[in-house]
């Protein structure tokens, strides 16, 4: 999306592409650039994405929920199971465990301890834990003390000198330097009265678009000395499957592109990297539209 100027007056165009197809969609600005651009800027991309985008990641909803109901208890522990394995595994070798998917499932599923760092094993078994409480719906709202919880419970054993701690230190993750550590209890309470009023806007934001949105606003905050990623996405997917949609797993293989799209977020706008979820969640759950 740019912002464009013809015989004088200013418009945003939004260039996207509708099966392979490419569309474009321009929104009169006036002889000036409004103040509150971003905000314009958000709500024509919701416009649009409500007509096309979302109208997708709706169907995998209903096809997924159609689909579930359908499936035994037994064999729902299963698939639950399953994907706890795999959304334990890859979120946590993204951020560099030692062990692969064959011994995270021989570890959660047959409980056999592979030959690899004790933290590395302990933040893979309580990962799964805090995942299964998701899954079973144990938790009911955001909040700054659920998020501290959770970075407690996976971390406790293997960095108790930081879990469900605020960093008191400056960090860089590659060219982005985040936030003072100072600044962090106010940018954490203002995270959560944002992700609040979002819930309850009118028109209301798209349940997909708030845990993409809720990624990459926690993150940029970076509010741990470790495990920041891992927490995000499990942000996310809580907020996927509290609304009834199927999880998003990031894969280990496509950590790249991952951090290609956060990058240029950081660089351009939030939309390069819900652009990167959405395609994401598309390819993940195909399977349902």
């Amino acid at each position: 999306m740019e912002i464009v100027k013809k015989h004088g007056y200013f418009y945003l165009q939004h260039v996207y592409k509708i099966d392979g197809d490419l569309n474009s969609k321009d929104l009169y600005l006036g002889k000036s650039i409004p103040k509150n651009i971003e905000k314009i800027k958000d709500d024509f991309l919701r416009q649009i994405n409500s007509q096309t985008i979302f109208k997708k990641f709706d169907l995998i909803k209903n096809n997924y929920l159609k689909n579930w109901k359908k499936i035994p208890e037994s064999v729902k522990k299963k698939i639950i199971e399953k994907q706890a394995i795999d959304f334990t595994y890859n979120t946590n070798a993204i951020e560099g465990s030692t062990i692969t998917l064959d011994e995270t499932r021989r570890l959660i599923h047959y409980k056999i301890t592979p030959t690899k760092p004790f933290g590395d094993i302990m933040e893979s078994m309580n990962h799964t834990k805090v995942f299964n409480d998701i899954m079973g719906n144990k938790y009911h709202e955001l909040s700054i003390k659920l998020i501290m919880k959770w970075h407690l419970d996976v971390f406790k054993e293997s960095k108790p000198d930081m879990a469900g701690i605020y960093r008191e230190y400056l960090v860089k993750v590659g060219n982005y330097l985040c936030p003072d550590w100072q600044d962090i209890p106010q940018l954490m309470k203002d995270f959560i009265k944002w992700y609040n009023k979002e819930k309850k806007r009118s028109p209301s934001i798209h349940p997909v678009e708030l845990a993409a949105k809720a990624h990459y606003r926690f993150v940029k905050i970076h509010p741990f000395g470790d495990g920041n990623g891992r927490i995000t996405r499990l942000i996310m997917n809580f907020i996927l499957h509290k609304h009834g949609f199927p999880i998003l797993i990031i894969e280990y293989k496509k950590r790249q592109s991952y951090y290609h799209a956060l990058n240029q977020a950081d660089k351009k706008t939030e939309w390069e990297f819900l652009k990167y979820i959405y395609k994401r969640f598309l390819k993940w759950n195909k399977e349902y539209l």
